[in-house]
């Protein structure tokens, strides 16, 4: 058998990814047999592609339980409050080096070897440059949670750790050349080779756009750290073609089971509970009535647009500057987001089809009745959550928690749909509304786009309510100076500040008794020192933000992390926080990076196994192996 592999150490991880391809029933030669002229780079591709759409046990840990919860879009608890689990990090690090990013490396080696040999087919070269850009996606998943991870490596024994910076220089220069040298006039691929990508059945001119796209985004990524190197990679990419309609989305059928493309919030245990960072960002956003989006029959559950619901003060937490705290809403919102009601359903609507049950083994998520008690376990306060619309923040909740029998129950609680828990869509890593934000943003940046920036903010949205099937409130949407819960609008051309505060009713929770409430739009201390609230920036971060919910959190968290936008509320500390000490009763009003996780510590079998590695790691991280270390590109303080 001919020697097609430069490293030894690859013949283990190419065996094994061979051995795992869901096709490799299919084909007529088996590639573990095949002389290395034989080899079938397609495999490789397919396999790595396969491996980093998570199958159950990885997505829940990495997706659900990690991204989701530090993305802001869903309640905050373990990473996201200082903690993470060894033993999660440890199982996605080693799915990572020892099958994603080992696969596809062999598959470039490969893919090499035949073209020197004078034996590649006519596909192989673009094969090649298919399989660099998903490695730079690769790369770049890996180091935006981790941080400094290898260039070169996984082709041999002890791979060299690159600093951030050298990640992403590598990373923009490989997109670059592999998006400029793939050759859009080869022939239509067989249906052999089609279905071996899960993405764009080996459409080239997509993969093209994709990795044009991907290089905007992760030039994007260093507008902060490295602005003049941000927007020559930038500009150079936005000029050529980008995912630009969401025919061109890089999205990845799921189907149900167990396996690689089992849908990533399929876990029926976890709840995918409606965050407070999302639920402050839509309240009130775009000025559609919820009467114009709910069925009649919802209508009596709308309450007026200055109501601030019951006040609970010894039952729901007030210390965190979530400016929804100490509030029950019980009723719908006067105005909302109208993708709000398309992306999760209203507790108690069993009517709905897409109404999601999980767990389906009790009936909590249909129970919607609940109790606030004493000290002595003595109801006081019975309260029923159908029709009412909540999301509470994480943190500690100290003994209010302990008596609060409603904030914690999933049936109480906007969840998400069906659609995106029961593995019959798309997940998806790229879409449009993206390629348009970025745009949006650069133009405001002063960085030469093809298309102004208004017109890219307006296509993005407009791609977001196509996908949420709103789209017949857009007119009015983009139009709306109506501030959210947090003091932003939607116009683009409207950028007057909100004023300080907004006077509110409400009931006392226990007497009923009404009264008024100064709602103040919170100060995001982490962009422009918090005196700025409905600017140009925050606008696209919003809309972003909205628009990549539910599939991409760790592009929400990377934007945050980024630019300290869109404004996430702090956890609550009604007892201080073991693993994040920084956050107190005495500061949690005023915001901080350290306040919030900015990546993943290295797995510890890292520093045990390969203790030069990991000691290289950290000297390049240029900071302590904890959660709190910003990477380079992010906020440094």
């Amino acid at each position: 058998m001919r020697k097609i592999f430069n490293k030894t150490s690859l013949v283990g991880g190419v065996l094994l990814a061979f051995l795992s391809c869901s096709d490799f029933e299919d084909i007529n030669v088996d590639p573990v047999a095949a002389s290395g002229d034989q080899v079938q780079i397609e495999y490789f591709i397919n396999n790595s592609i396969g491996g980093a759409q998570q199958d159950p046990h990885i997505s829940e840990r990495m997706f659900a339980l990690y991204w989701d919860r530090v993305g802001g879009m869903t309640r905050p608890a373990g990473l996201a409050l200082g903690s993470p689990n060894d033993d999660w990090s440890s199982d996605y690090y080693n799915r990572y080096v020892s099958s994603w990013l080992r696969t596809i490396n062999a598959g470039i080696v490969v893919a090499n070897q035949q073209i020197e040999s004078g034996v590649a087919g006519e596909h192989t070269p673009n094969l090649k440059q298919v399989a660099r850009i998903w490695r730079a996606y690769l790369m770049s998943e890996m180091s935006d949670n981790f941080g400094p991870v290898p260039i070169d490596g996984f082709e041999g024994v002890n791979p060299e750790y690159s600093d951030v910076k050298s990640v992403y220089y590598y990373m923009l220069e490989e997109l670059k050349e592999a998006t400029n040298a793939l050759n859009l006039e080869v022939s239509a691929p067989d249906d052999a080779l089609k279905k071996l990508d899960p993405a764009y059945n080996y459409n080239y001119e997509k993969w093209k756009k994709y990795g044009n796209s991907l290089r905007m985004r992760l030039a994007m990524r260093l507008s902060e750290a490295d602005p003049s190197k941000a927007q020559t990679e930038f500009e150079d990419a936005a000029t050529d073609i980008y995912i630009a309609e969401a025919d061109d989305n890089f999205a990845v059928a799921e189907k149900p089971g167990w396996d690689n493309y089992t849908g990533v919030m399929t876990r029926e245990w976890n709840d995918f509970r409606l965050s407070s960072t999302l639920n402050n960002l839509m309240i009130g956003l775009g000025g559609i009535p919820s009467a114009d989006v709910l069925s009649a029959d919802k209508h009596s559950h709308i309450k007026p647009s200055n109501y601030m619901g019951l006040k609970f003060d010894d039952h729901f937490t007030t210390k965190t500057n979530d400016p929804s705290a100490g509030f029950f809403f019980d009723g719908l919102h006067n105005t909302i987001d109208p993708r709000a009601y398309d992306l999760y359903a209203i507790p108690g609507d069993l009517d709905n089809p897409e109404f999601n049950g999980y767990p389906s083994w009790d009936n909590n998520a249909e129970t919607t009745e609940r109790t606030l008690i004493n000290d002595a376990g003595n109801v006081v306060k019975e309260i029923d959550a159908a029709f009412t619309w909540n999301a509470f923040t994480g943190g500690n909740w100290g003994d209010k928690g302990a008596i609060n029998r409603v904030a914690g129950h999933i049936g109480a609680l906007p969840r998400l749909v069906n659609k995106y828990r029961n593995s019959s869509n798309e997940r998806i890593f790229f879409a449009s509304w993206e390629s348009y934000f970025l745009i949006a943003e650069a133009a405001v940046r002063g960085w030469t786009v093809p298309i102004d920036g208004k017109t890219a903010y307006e296509q993005g949205i407009a791609d977001s309510f196509a996908y949420n099937n709103v789209s017949g409130q857009l007119s009015d949407y983009l139009t709306s100076e109506d501030y959210s819960r947090i003091g932003t609008s939607v116009s683009w051309t409207h950028t007057v500040e909100p004023p300080t505060s907004v006077t509110m009713t409400y009931n006392d929770g226990y007497t009923g008794a009404a009264g008024t409430f100064n709602l103040e739009y919170p100060d995001n201390g982490l962009y422009e020192d918090g005196n700025v609230k409905n600017d140009l920036l925050t606008k696209i971060i919003t809309q972003k933000f909205i628009a990549q919910t539910p599939w991409l959190p760790l592009e929400t968290w990377n934007d945050q992390r980024r630019l300290g936008l869109p404004f996430f509320e702090n956890p609550a500390v009604e007892e201080p926080l073991t693993n994040m000490p920084a956050l107190t009763d005495g500061n949690y009003m005023t915001s901080s990076i350290k306040f919030f996780a900015q990546r993943l510590k290295y797995p510890s079998n890292f520093g045990s196994n390969i203790p030069s590695g990991y000691a290289q790691a950290v000297d390049k991280l240029g900071g302590p192996d904890t959660v709190f270390t910003p990477l380079w590109w992010a906020q440094q303080e």
